[in-house]
């Protein structure tokens, strides 16, 4: 079996996570970094097109395609599972809606060192804000985060409507309340997708101390005893073996590093007995505590041929989308997963918001789909503080294989209660004064909708996921915890996994802003542990 170089990190995923960690620790020029993909180099040129993720969806060169299992929830339907399989990973291909969370969301998790406060001097270090550096806001970092650069009266009519049922006006979300109406900021320069790999990635990939292998399926992690050594990984049909003579560090996301860690031995002993797999670590957590978004989509005819749909349902008119694009960078195709936006509560009794609502100008049957024929607009929901937990467990020893995804979506009483309330309020706020010239009629899910249990039918058949899993190989200090607080695995040593996984629970809102403080704070840690 051919062997690689000996590196002093090996980091397994080239994501929003893995490019950060590449980026830092290749910075200093003392460490040989290592950094593996199973996907290709970021060519695709639709991955540079902000719209372009709707293009990407169901890729399956850049797209890994999962699929969950049945979900009792949801009448045993599996969710459609998109995760970015290129550099850059899911921030290759995602929404682009730059979103960081609620301060309570981090201070909740309890962690020492992982509070709002610890974790925004990383946001801010991050970011190359275009609005300028405040006390919320940095620039001169590598991931880009600009307005959108066109503005749309439907949207403006959302934003008015959002005030008429209670929901204040915000021009920034990631500011210093995040609860409000307006429009999203997005992870773009000049309408160009910043991903992580355009952002941290490039720069590095200059330095000599950087090697970047794509197309390469690492199938597991090498162990001398309870010590992690290096990788072996499946690339132009021959298995190969990099070793690290500091740590491996997985960042292969939220499904696919539990995946890799049971794969190499580590987690439940009945989960790897059951498939052959000597046991490493006992480790009961690892794929355990999954949690995402639910997310429900509802469709308004417009009164006004001024939708993307009616953009795109005319040669003449697409044809001047494009040149707009090319020769200005404005336009339609600059526009993220969400154009304008609210954080809203269901409850006025709750002390911040609860719900998360994304309105587009455009409307298609199903994500990754054509554009409807009609003038329509979308609206969509999803509760931000979920209680469901779900898994994430290997089918086989086969690395090739994608693993059991269980989200156990609308499980909980408190889940289904806020899906409700949150398409309610939806619905509300869409027929409100400032909006209402634009609605011809509610395509979906239509007048047939009524009592709370008709929302809670329509969730069932019509839910799924808005694409932010978490908490799988979930940090913490207690006995289920997969990993401490400094990231590394418990029960074994020179391996750490740093991205979304360790997230003890899915913060409020869109997660790829708060993946990359994450692996930030992460690059540190590491930087920290070898000066020792």
């Amino acid at each position: 079996m051919p062997s690689e170089p000996i590196y002093d990190y090996v980091i397994v995923g080239a994501g929003s996570a893995g490019c950060v960690l590449a980026n830092r620790l290749t910075a200093n020029g003392r460490y040989r970094v290592l950094l593996l993909e199973a996907g290709p180099r970021d060519r695709d040129p639709w991955i540079h097109v902000p719209l372009g993720y709707g293009k990407l969806f169901n890729k399956s060169s850049v797209n890994w395609r999962y699929n969950s299992e049945p979900e009792p929830e949801l009448n045993g339907r599996q969710v459609y599972s998109p995760r970015g399989k290129v550099l850059g990973g899911s921030s290759s291909i995602n929404g682009l809606v730059y979103i960081r969370g609620q301060r309570e969301d981090f201070d909740e998790w309890g962690i020492p060192g992982w509070g709002f406060g610890d974790l925004l001097p990383y946001f801010k270090r991050s970011e190359d804000q275009s609005r300028g550096a405040n006390e919320w806001h940095g620039v001169g970092g590598p991931q880009a985060v600009s307005d959108l650069p066109d503005r749309h009266e439907l949207c403006d009519a959302f934003i008015a409507a959002a005030g008429e049922v209670g929901i204040p006006r915000n021009d920034d979300f990631n500011g210093a309340a995040q609860e409000g109406a307006g429009y999203y900021q997005a992870t773009t320069r000049n309408g160009r997708r910043s991903s992580t790999a355009t952002g941290f990635l490039r720069p590095a990939e200059r330095r000599p101390n950087l090697t970047v292998l794509t197309g390469a399926l690492t199938t597991r992690v090498l162990f001398e005893g309870k010590r992690a050594v290096g990788v072996e990984y499946r690339r132009g049909g021959t298995l190969q073996q990099a070793r690290a003579a500091r740590e491996v560090l997985l960042a292969a996301g939220a499904f696919n590093s539990p995946q890799l860690l049971q794969l190499s031995g580590l987690g439940s002993p009945a989960l790897l007995a059951a498939h052959g797999i000597p046991v490493v670590a006992d480790l009961l957590g690892v794929g355990e505590a999954l949690q995402d978004h639910f997310y429900v989509r509802t469709i308004w005819r417009c009164t006004q041929p001024i939708t993307f749909n009616d953009d795109m349902a005319s040669w003449w008119r697409t044809a001047g989308i494009g040149l707009k694009y090319l020769i200005a960078r404005r336009g339609p195709l600059t526009v993220s997963a969400g154009y304008a936006g609210a954080f809203a509560r269901t409850r006025p009794e709750l002390s911040r918001p609860d719900v998360q609502l994304y309105f587009i100008n455009f409307s298609l049957p199903k994500a990754g789909e054509k554009l409807h024929p009609f003038s329509a607009f979308t609206c969509s929901m999803c509760p931000m503080r979920p209680q469901a937990r779900g898994s994430v467990r290997i089918r086989s020893a086969d690395p090739g294989e994608a693993p059991a995804i269980r989200y156990n979506f609308l499980s909980t009483e408190d889940d289904r209660r806020t899906a409700v309330a949150g398409l309610k309020l939806l619905r509300r706020l869409v027929r409100a004064p400032a909006l209402r010239p634009y609605v011809a009629a509610e395509e979906l899910p239509g007048e047939r909708v009524q009592s709370d249990e008709d929302w809670l039918a329509f969730c069932r058949e019509a839910g799924g996921t808005v694409y932010h899993p978490v908490a799988t190989c979930r940090m913490g200090t207690d006995a289920d915890a997969v990993t401490d607080v400094r990231l590394r695995v418990r029960g074994v040593a020179g391996l750490r996994v740093v991205d979304a996984s360790i997230m003890p629970s899915v913060i409020s809102g869109n997660i790829n802003a708060a993946v990359i403080a994450v692996a930030e704070k992460g690059a540190d840690l590491v930087l920290e542990d070898a000066s020792l």
